[in-house]
């Protein structure tokens, strides 16, 4: 007969995101999750597999979420710079708050385990797909509304803009990051908006 689990699963991943999210792969420990998580070890392993099985499933739980809200906010009707203005403002807000050090966790596990880790990579990779098609899909959008400069390649313009929002992630680590992030996002605007 199976034992019951002693705790929730989601809740007990959640933390693990948490923890990892605050302190990396490398700076957990098994034992750190043990004390996060308030399981036992043997239990953790019956769980989640390994700790790069327990870390790769959190990843990817925060990755999803992240993609979907991402999606979400880019496919609203109306006006496609609007879209993507409204994603900048609130990558900014997110930077700026309370968990902003913290950081983006695909951003940090991308800093710290690619390209060495493949399992990872695959979702970093994945989740950058994801909001490199939603954002062109609004720069489309935005070009069949005539609000992007003339000759403007919303492809191209995803690319770009992919490349700030990971650069706003990690230029939020440091200090004076709101007139950098803000400088950043006006600019990004500038190239956006049609004369």
């Amino acid at each position: 007969m199976s034992r019951v689990k002693e705790f929730d699963v989601d809740e007990a991943c959640d933390a693990a995101l948490g923890l990892f999210r605050r302190q990396g792969y490398e700076a957990t420990s098994v034992s750190d999750l043990v004390t996060h998580l308030g399981v036992a070890k043997a239990s953790l392993y019956a769980t989640f597999g390994t700790k790069h099985d327990l870390y790769v499933t959190a990843l990817k739980r925060y990755a999803e979420r992240t993609d979907t809200r991402v999606v979400s906010e880019l496919s609203k009707p109306g006006s496609g710079v609007a879209a993507v203005r409204r994603l900048l403002d609130g990558y900014t807000a997110d930077i700026l708050g309370e968990d902003g050090p913290i950081g983006c966790f695909v951003v940090n596990a991308a800093i710290e385990l690619l390209p060495r880790d493949p399992a990872v990579a695959r979702i970093v990779e994945r989740s950058w797909d994801t909001l490199e098609v939603a954002l062109t899909m609004a720069l489309e959008r935005a070009k069949t509304q005539d609000e992007l400069p003339g000759g403007s390649d919303p492809a191209t313009l995803a690319r770009f803009l992919l490349t700030v929002l990971q650069g706003l992630r990690v230029l939020g680590k440091g200090t004076d990051a709101a007139s950098r992030l803000n400088a950043a996002v006006s600019q990004a605007m500038r190239i956006l908006i049609r004369d």
